[in-house]
């Protein structure tokens, strides 16, 4: 009777594994067309707004070059949204993020 809950655990754990390792973070399947890499657009991102990286993602978006990491970035109560041309490494937003973000 143990054998078969033996086997399911170890196939939930292979299977959460799995699930959550594809992707390291959200949009990286775009990273080969990035110049700038996550951590060098962190390092950006943080300089423009200094405080604790709460989202991360690489996206396709409007403006630049079509290719920009955004962040969430939380500073005592206030969530500000960087963003990180991420060709150009410019910096393409820096703004207060309103009660209903995404």
């Amino acid at each position: 009777m143990k054998k078969p809950i033996w086997i399911f655990a170890m196939f939930a754990g292979t299977l959460a594994l799995v699930t959550t390792s594809a992707w390291a973070f959200t949009g990286e399947q775009y990273a080969k067309d990035a110049k700038v890499t996550l951590t060098q657009a962190r390092q950006a991102a943080t300089k423009v707004f200094p405080g604790t990286i709460i989202k991360e993602e690489l996206e396709k978006e409007k403006g630049g070059s079509g290719l920009r990491y955004s962040f969430d970035i939380r500073q005592g109560s206030v969530t500000h949204e960087v963003g990180i041309d991420a060709v150009s490494g410019r910096v393409l937003e820096n703004s207060v993020e309103g009660p209903n973000s995404d």
